[in-house]
């Protein structure tokens, strides 16, 4: 079942957004949230979903249309908003009674299902794809769960300032 996402509508649920300080900080912010969403839905949902941006706020110089890791993600660069791609392209579906529109927005809903679409509060999903990873987590041996290459440093040092673990760390290391 395709997948449309509206990806600063989700950004802010799952409440990432914003917390990235200085240049950079909404662009790592998106890539988190496309790596947890690559890394959680089966691996067909991955390549049936297309997360929507505003383009006000796209990398310079990036496409308007890219792939991250078999995801479809698009900046609406020649549109009014994000809301508006997403309105065109829930128009432009050929079977809209098998897409499902993720939007907290009340007017795409209503698009969606003016063609039949399924709509979902973002929320709503968002519990829905953590609950289902945690399932599949549980049900994994714990030598699965771990990541099969070692994390970048800048990675790591993002997660613990995201999680406020700078001050825990210069702790450990007075220690």
């Amino acid at each position: 079942m395709p997948l449309l996402i509206d990806g600063y509508n989700v950004l802010h649920i799952v409440g990432i957004i914003g917390r990235g300080v200085g240049p950079g900080g909404l662009h790592r912010s998106r890539l988190a949230m496309l790596n947890f969403l690559a890394e959680s839905l089966e691996p067909v949902e991955v390549r049936q979903t297309t997360v929507v941006f505003d383009a006000r706020a796209a990398p310079p110089g990036l496409p308007r249309v890219i792939d991250h890791r078999g995801i479809t993600v698009r900046f609406a660069a020649r549109h009014d908003s994000a809301d508006a791609l997403i309105d065109e392209l829930i128009r432009a579906d050929s079977a809209p009674r098998r897409l499902t529109v993720v939007s907290s927005d009340h007017r795409i809903q209503r698009a969606a299902r003016r063609r039949q679409a399924r709509a979902v509060d973002a929320d709503v999903w968002y519990a829905e794809v953590v609950r289902r990873r945690q399932e599949r987590q549980e049900s994994l041996p714990e030598s699965a769960i771990r990541p099969p290459v070692p994390l970048l440093e800048e990675d790591v040092n993002y997660w613990i300032r995201q999680f406020g673990g700078e001050s825990l760390l210069k702790e450990l290391a007075d220690v």
